[in-house]
């Protein structure tokens, strides 16, 4: 599944890794096959691509509208979608955008949790050239009104309790809010005065949605992915599926096979919940979506039981939850055939739960962000049984490579950034030239600020961006809740270290320093944040200090801070 290329450009002098089909797989990516692979020239650079890739999202909900028609493919508690249902809805909503001036380029900004509105809103969106901008529907008031200046969009679209934060953000004058109720009579069945998709012109590369990342230096950045990114991504994971069913046939099944399914568990905003959303359509699965509200393990397994679901995708926290859920045996889970997701590195002892407890599922776990639309590594068949603490080889259509702090690439096993090349990376950060151009140099890799080793083509991950904390696959800078910090009146110093929990990964936990005379308590403290960031962002632990640990060079010796905390819950 990979390829060594040494000396991977007269630049460079290294291993850069590029995915390559295994032997016995040639009537899929070879010439006249589905999957049909060729270079060509992607944004000035050489890339490997599909050469029978469908042009645009629009192409994509037409095609795959015709194959997979009366299909469920959109579940939610009050309503059910077909393919069809979707494409016709798409329709009506994309002329409700069009009778409100939005047009090609124009942003359309969501904010809200997963309803059907959002969904068939997203698709319309697309199919009429203009730009999701997704906003994370935990924001705050103050971080939402960040979110829509960055943006600019023509439309701000939103539930019951996004509207209300929206009202108290203070929106510039020129941007309208919408609820997004408002669209609910436009959802269901194609109807004899539908309008017809819009027919704009949409190219490969231009922009189709906005995901909201954190960056180090505090505020989201916008990463924006193109058509093609939506394109190039299902099409890898579809290669991937199809290459196992060839090198590794199963004998037909005793009855009917099932149309494929899955829980949507990641909220639109986020790029685990986008990616099933394009991926329904290449596979024709039916996407349950849950009740409104926080994700219960117990819920998933009862949806699992009622529609038979054959996929799980999660987050490592929420495997945990539902492996350990004390009524897990009672419940049918025989349909599951597939495991996976992302979001944070799987442990050996979870990866080894879930074939305990989910027998007759394929494994596969994998390692990407926002800018490459979740690819760039992934882990399963026999590199998880080989390597179960590393996160797998290089993805289809991905290149990685090692490199140090110069930009060379470092010889195998040497831990250096992890960077990716393909045609799933992202264009960059939506109106931000200057961090676009410290993660994507000329030759279109993106500097992803991870750390790694790569071992024979396995890549192990050694951190993320040195300081990053996960929890529950969310994640979280320390310097955005440090700024936060540092804005009190009381503080005169603040750290922030991510310290292990057993289901989320990591807590968040703020050493302080407060001035001379101020008497300030834990709750004050996780009060002030809270007011100006998400709930995710707030410290669970907050510990007082007379002052914080340094180097000579002034920087705060995070590892001492995190090893002194994580000792005294010990002893706790």
């Amino acid at each position: 599944m990979r390829d060594r290329v040494d000396g991977g450009s007269a630049e460079v002098a290294g291993t850069t890794w590029i995915w390559e089909p295994p032997p016995g797989v040639e009537m899929l990516v070879g010439p006249g096959g589905a999957f049909e692979i060729g270079t060509e020239d992607v944004l000035g650079v050489s890339c490997k691509v599909f050469t029978g890739r469908l042009g645009n999202i629009r192409d994509v909900l037409v095609a795959k509208t015709a194959q997979h028609g009366d299909l469920p493919n959109l579940v939610f508690p009050e309503l059910t979608l077909s393919f069809v249902d979707v494409e016709a809805s798409a329709a009506r909503v994309a002329q409700w955008l069009a009778d409100r001036g939005v047009v090609k380029g124009d942003r359309v900004a969501f904010a809200a949790a997963n309803v059907a509105p959002y969904a068939v809103g997203w698709w319309a969106t697309l199919v009429s050239g203009a730009i999701v901008s997704s906003l994370n529907g935990w924001w705050t008031p103050a971080e939402l009104l960040h979110g829509v200046e960055l943006s600019a969009p023509r439309i701000v679209l939103a539930d019951g309790p996004r509207l209300a934060r929206l009202a108290e953000a203070g929106l510039p004058a020129d941007v309208a809010v919408h609820d997004l109720a408002e669209l609910v009579d436009l959802l269901g069945p194609p109807r004899p005065d539908d309008p017809p998709l819009p027919d704009c012109e949409i190219a490969e590369d231009d922009p189709a949605v906005l995901l909201f990342t954190s960056g180090t230096t505090g505020r989201p950045k916008a990463a924006t992915l193109s058509h093609r990114n939506f394109v190039h991504f299902p099409m890898a994971a579809t290669l991937a599926g199809a290459i196992g069913a060839v090198l590794a046939p199963q004998p037909p099944p005793a009855t009917p096979p099932r149309q494929p399914s899955s829980i949507q568990v990641g909220p639109l905003f986020h790029v685990s919940g986008v990616v099933p959303l394009i991926t329904a359509h290449f596979t024709g699965s039916k996407l349950v979506f849950p009740p409104v509200g926080a994700w219960n393990e117990t819920t998933h397994l009862e949806l699992t039981q009622e529609h038979g679901v054959g996929g799980w995708s999660a987050v490592p926290t929420q495997f945990w939850r539902l492996l350990e859920h004390p009524d897990f045996d009672s419940y049918d889970t025989s349909s599951v055939v597939t495991v996976g997701g992302g979001g944070a590195t799987y442990s050996p002892e979870l990866l080894r739960l879930m074939a305990r407890k989910l027998p007759q599922a394929r494994l596969g776990v994998g390692y990407g962000m926002s800018e490459t639309l979740g690819s760039g590594s992934r882990l399963g068949g026999v590199t998880m049984d080989t390597h179960p603490a590393s996160v797998g080889t290089v993805e289809a259509m991905c290149e990685i490579e090692i490199r140090d702090e110069d930009g060379a690439v470092v010889p195998d096993g040497e831990v250096g950034e992890i960077n990716i090349r393909g045609a799933v990376v992202f264009l960059g950060y939506w109106d931000n030239p200057e961090a676009s151009a410290k993660v994507l140099d000329d030759r279109r890799w993106y500097a992803t600020g991870d750390y790694g080793r790569m071992v024979d083509g396995v890549l192990f991950l050694e951190s993320r961006m040195r300081d990053l904390i996960i929890r529950g696959g969310e994640n979280i800078y320390p310097i955005e809740i440090e700024n936060r910090l540092e804005e009190h009146p009381d503080v005169a110093e603040a750290a922030v270290v991510g310290v292990p929990h057993h289901q989320l990964g990591q807590e968040v936990a703020a050493v302080v320093v407060t001035k001379p005379g101020v008497d300030l308590d834990e709750q004050a403290v996780r009060e002030w944040v809270g007011a100006e960031l998400a709930r995710y962002k707030v410290p669970t632990y907050v510990v007082f200090r007379d002052d914080l640990p340094y180097n000579a060079t002034g920087k705060v010796l995070k590892h001492i801070l995190e090893n002194d905390i994580v000792a005294d819950l010990g002893r706790a």
